[in-house]
């Protein structure tokens, strides 16, 4: 990951830790994806938080002078995608970020049991 991606990614994690984001986890994809090379995953209380928390990456990354190509999601506001090139942030209810899995996906660690469930589980 080189400095201006991570740099992002300091910026991202700010932006979401100033609205109370929760379970908010780094994934490094250089070596998964040529499309971007860092993943940002975090969830958010309800459908307004998971906007206003999509939003304030958004406005702090432009304000530090980085660009963001695309936004998605801000209508449902269950899930949330703020596309900044080689950085990727994603908000989601924990019951979409259980469905989804994005850790997994991408993070490629092996599946395992864990009967306590996930801290943001929404079961």
């Amino acid at each position: 990951m080189n400095e201006q991606t991570q740099q992002m990614r300091d910026v991202a994690v700010a932006a979401l830790e100033d609205i109370k984001a929760k379970y908010i986890e780094i994934l490094d994809t250089a070596e998964l994806t040529d499309l971007f090379d860092c993943m940002v995953v975090a969830s958010g209380d309800s459908n307004r938080q998971v906007r206003a928390l999509a939003n304030n990456v958004a406005v702090e990354l432009k304000a530090k002078g980085f660009e963001v190509l695309s936004t998605e999601g801000e209508e449902s506001g269950e899930w949330v995608l703020v596309d900044a090139g080689s950085l990727v942030v994603h908000v989601m209810l924990p019951a979409v970020r259980d469905y989804y899995d994005l850790e997994q996906l991408w993070g490629g660690q092996k599946p395992s049991f864990n009967p306590l469930g996930r801290p943001w589980s929404a079961v």
